[in-house]
């Protein structure tokens, strides 16, 4: 794992330096100079508004769970999220996702970071969302991954990248009903053996992930790591529907 972190450091200096001779051009904007550049950023705008408890979706009343998420008891301790899935937010995530611009995860990742730190969020580790070895093999990352590494890095907070492991590859989730997101993603999930054996027994845990839509992906990752001891578990993600 060490030896990954270094090379993992070596590729973001060489892409410093890249960066220099080649600018690179915003997510957002597509103007030359940044990655993702602060006016883009400014129009994110956090979400700070009463919202569901399980899928993060604005609601009238605080401390309550919406229609599409009633019925489905929680798994998670809370969820919390940077911003709304809208523009030009979406599209940064997108990039990051599926078009393989790798180097979003770092303005992405203090984001979060920067989340981490407004709600006063105390952890012993953060985790990422695991991809199944096929399709981490075919995209050739893990974008979750990244973004963990980033707030875990500028949050000063220990990161565990495989305390979970992805054991069963699912359908994408985008498209599915709620019901079916729960169906597909169940049990997909399992916390490692070193994680296993009493090592997580009172702790408090954070999992990152792009974006959380009904919680059921977060809620799959969390149940492994209470079964195995875990005090609290929380969701951290750059985005969730309105």
């Amino acid at each position: 794992m060490k030896k990954q972190a270094l090379l993992r450091e070596i590729q973001r200096s060489s892409q410093q330096v890249l960066d220099t001779i080649f600018p690179p051009r915003c997510a957002g904007c597509k103007r030359s100079g940044n990655v993702l550049c602060s006016s883009c950023i400014a129009k994110f705008g956090p979400v700070i508004p009463s919202s569901c408890q399980r899928c993060g979706r604005a609601i009238l009343e605080p401390d309550m769970i919406c229609r599409a998420c009633y019925g489905y008891p929680s798994g998670l301790n809370g969820l919390l999220s940077y911003g709304s899935y809208e523009e030009p937010l979406r599209s940064c995530i997108h990039e990051l996702k599926y078009d393989g611009n790798v180097r979003l995860a770092e303005p992405l990742g203090l984001l979060l970071a920067e989340t981490f730190g407004r709600f006063s969020m105390v952890t012993d580790a953060i985790v990422p969302v695991p991809l199944h070895h096929d399709r981490q093999q075919q995209r050739g990352y893990n974008h979750a991954q990244l973004l963990a590494e980033v707030c875990a890095r500028q949050s000063r907070v220990p990161y565990h990248e495989h305390m979970l492991v992805r054991h069963r590859a699912t359908l994408p989730q985008v498209g599915l009903s709620v019901q079916e997101r729960y169906q597909n993603i169940a049990e997909a999930f399992l916390c490692t053996p070193s994680y296993a054996t009493g090592a997580l027994v009172g702790r408090n845990i954070v999992i990152i992930d792009d974006v959380a839509t009904t919680g059921a992906t977060l809620e799959a990752c969390a149940a492994p790591l209470f079964a195995a001891g875990a005090k609290e578990v929380r969701g951290l993600v750059l985005a969730r529907p309105r």
